[in-house]
């Protein structure tokens, strides 16, 4: 952990979130901040309050179920979640996926597990939720603001877009250079458990060039394969 980092812990059980505490800011070594809340309502409010790079996050909680709260989370931000959780049916993670959580560590767990699983994935999205622009040519993603520049022919402009194109755009950007095939945009966008067709990934990288102007022809098509970011 190069950085201070800041997670959020929503559990009920008070004994759990002693334990993660402890653990973590033992293993953080100064450079992490561990906040809790013990139930979803609490965990909203901080959520609404304060930018945090990851959130551990119980399903089973009073006043508003982690599902609720990841809904609730994923209509303002792309912050990381890892769901911790008795349920491990694969449904329910099938619907924790679609609702957008990143990870599921099941109970009873092994904290060290629980803190591997949480540095593997801070790693990951190292810079996209920090206050580093993300950039690609004449496109410029700033994670925290969720603002969208283009700057292009000598002039600058903010872009607004729909989730699903500001998600695209995200992944896009995440691994410029990358193809990305339709069924991982699918996977990523939409969740697992999308039964529509991956046509829809074609309509809204339409919608996507057409919001981002001359920017949107560096999402190159790779023909068979899916898209590509340039720049």
């Amino acid at each position: 952990m190069d950085k201070t980092v800041r997670i959020l812990l929503v559990e009920d059980d008070a004994q759990i979130r002693e334990v993660v505490t402890d653990y973590f800011l033992a293993k953080g070594e100064g450079r992490l901040v561990l906040d809790c809340a013990k139930d979803g309502i609490e965990g909203e409010v901080l959520t609404n309050q304060r930018d945090y790079d990851l959130v551990l996050l119980d399903i089973m909680l009073p006043g508003m179920d982690g599902f609720s709260l990841c809904r609730s989370i994923r209509r303002h931000s792309i912050v990381p979640i890892i769901f911790l959780t008795a349920r491990g049916q694969e449904e329910d993670r099938l619907y924790g996926y679609s609702l957008g959580c990143d990870d599921y560590v099941v109970k009873p767990f092994f904290i060290a597990e629980l803190y591997a699983k949480t540095q593997a994935l801070l790693n990951r999205t190292q810079g996209m939720l920090g206050t580093n622009v993300l950039q690609a040519a004449a496109i410029e993603l700033n994670p925290v603001t969720f603002r969208v520049t283009v700057k292009a022919d000598g002039e600058s402009r903010n872009v607004e877009l729909a989730p699903k194109e500001y998600a695209l755009l995200k992944y896009f950007m995440e691994n410029k250079g990358i193809v990305l095939s339709r069924d991982m945009l699918l996977n990523r966008v939409w969740g697992y458990d999308y039964m529509g067709n991956d046509r829809i990934v074609d309509n809204h990288v339409k919608k996507l060039r057409k919001a981002l102007g001359t920017a949107g022809t560096q999402i190159k098509t790779v023909v068979t394969q899916g898209y590509r970011l340039e720049g």
